[in-house]
């Protein structure tokens, strides 16, 4: 049986009043799934307190930039038409989608959000503690700026690399600086010793 509530889609319609799109299924074990788009990004924050009230816990958050879906060409003196993902944000290819991964006793409900290449999104590490580490990696590794988070210092990569590593190719040893790994080995072999 489900362990979402029955009210869950009228209460995201309350919390996100640009609009939502919702679905769920229910497995034959009777395990339910989630999935509810959001119109507009500022929709995340009032959602995501309501997830936190029902007793929700964010089980993390996945990034994606999916691909631009092919279109066909303009009629002559027709402008072309860009697709738009729900709530009008362009679907260029560039454009990420942002999904945050609640658990409800089992049962998973995900808000997604769309947020253009270089925008921002608001943060959930006031709501869900467990938000710090992935947004700060969304940080370091896309175009995407996670507004009021309280530590948006880097967790793994160079502070000397520009943000968005993996919207181009950079050299293994230069994304770790391989010198920093280097002097930690020097040091834990150091003490290797010590702590006989």
């Amino acid at each position: 049986m489900s362990i979402l509530p029955d009210n869950i889609e009228t209460r995201l319609m309350v919390a996100a009043p640009s609009g939502i799109q919702f679905s769920t299924t229910t497995n034959s074990k009777g395990v339910s799934c989630g999935w509810c788009s959001l119109a507009s990004k500022d929709d995340l924050l009032p959602c995501a307190a309501l997830m936190k009230s029902i007793g929700a816990r964010l089980s993390t958050i996945t990034i994606l930039q999916p691909k631009a879906p092919s279109a066909p060409p303009p009629k002559e003196g027709e402008t072309a038409v860009l697709p738009t993902f729900f709530g009008g944000i362009t679907s260029n290819g560039k454009t990420f989608e942002i999904d945050y991964h609640f658990d409800i006793d089992g049962d998973t409900l995900t808000l997604v959000v769309h947020v253009l290449y270089g925008g921002n999104i608001q943060s959930l590490t006031p709501l869900f503690r467990c938000a710090d580490w992935p947004e700060r990696e969304m940080m370091e590794l896309y175009s995407v700026v996670v507004s009021g988070h309280p530590d948006p210092r880097r967790l793994f990569i160079d502070p000397g690399i520009e943000n968005a590593v993996l919207e181009r190719l950079i050299p293994f040893s230069t994304l770790v600086n391989s010198a920093t790994t280097k002097g930690l080995w020097e040091k834990i072999l150091a003490n290797k010793g010590s702590q006989s």
